[in-house]
């Protein structure tokens, strides 16, 4: 025979199962209570956190957007850690564990989705903290050549002498050397040139280093450099190395040009000759035009 439905056993069953939570409730306040305290902390720790390292990208000299970036992530894993902990108060083992597993199941699809991104963006946090390479830096790397004018988490974008702009990935960077000009107040111009076979060798080369000399200052141990480099097909090659002030491709372009005339002027004025190479043609066969037979 079926039994039939006690509507008043019914709600003692609701009533008893609703105590049971409270019981429940009321056992584990203080756990709750500590873990709300101690992720409010965690939120405020994050949040000072965060600041202290805008601050010490902001000495660093680095990107707004890269500090901004990287005191946003650097607050979400402290929060996240927070997160855990109070979890772990409220002996919510499985739930923590569920969390952590699929926290780490989707990361390792995000990660293998994103693996150029996230290799961009680590190699832009990497290159924030960098001090050879700064906005306004004059740099040289995977064949071009330009002005620093922004470093992101993805990217670096350099203007070029031409004005264009060219975004590299902060992987090559990384990845490839890279040349600074800015970081060194100081460079080295090498000028190559060549004078005739009949010069005085010797007066050349006291003239080319007082001409030099003469316009840039050699500060220190600094000092004037030139040798002789081989005979070469129509002069004896030379080079002479000296230093100046550079900061930028530029700056080598303009003390070449400045070297250029002053040697110039000085060995026109002392009769040093700069040969150039002379081709000359020599007909060996005597040419005769005869008339085709048959022609009256």
């Amino acid at each position: 025979m079926e039994e039939k439905f006690n509507i008043q056993k019914s709600i003692g069953g609701i009533y008893d199962k609703m105590d049971g939570w409270l019981d429940s409730i009321i056992l584990n306040l203080p756990n709750f209570l500590l873990a709300i305290v101690v992720f409010i902390i965690f939120v405020i720790i994050a949040k000072y956190v965060a600041k202290i390292i805008n601050r010490i990208l902001l000495k660093k000299g680095s990107q707004a957007s890269i500090r901004q970036t990287t005191a946003k992530v650097t607050r979400i894993v402290v929060i996240a850690i927070g997160f855990f902990v109070a979890l772990g108060l409220l002996n919510l083992d499985k739930v923590l564990t569920s969390v952590l597993a699929g926290a780490g199941v989707l990361g390792l699809a995000i990660g293998l989705a994103l693996q150029g991104t996230l290799t961009n963006t680590f190699s832009g946090v990497i290159l924030s903290f960098l001090d050879e390479l700064q906005i306004g830096d004059w740099i040289e790397t995977n064949g071009f050549a330009g002005e620093v004018m922004t470093i992101s988490l993805r990217n670096i974008m350099i203007k070029e002498s031409d004005n264009n702009y060219v975004m590299i990935p902060n992987s090559k960077i990384i990845d490839s050397p890279f040349k600074n000009f800015t970081r060194t107040p100081r460079s080295r111009v090498m000028l190559n040139c060549g004078v005739a076979y009949g010069s005085d060798l010797e007066m050349v080369q006291d003239l080319t280093k007082e001409t030099i000399a003469g316009i840039f200052q050699q500060r220190g141990n600094e000092e004037v450099e030139f040798m002789y480099l081989a005979f070469g097909d129509s002069s004896i090659d030379f080079v002479v190395r000296f230093w100046t002030d550079v900061t930028r491709n530029k700056d080598v372009l303009v003390a070449k040009n400045t070297a250029i005339i002053a040697i110039k002027k000085a060995f026109d004025q002392n009769k040093v000759t700069i040969p150039f190479p002379i081709r000359t043609i020599d007909f060996t066969n005597n040419l005769s035009i005869n008339k085709p037979k048959g022609d009256s």
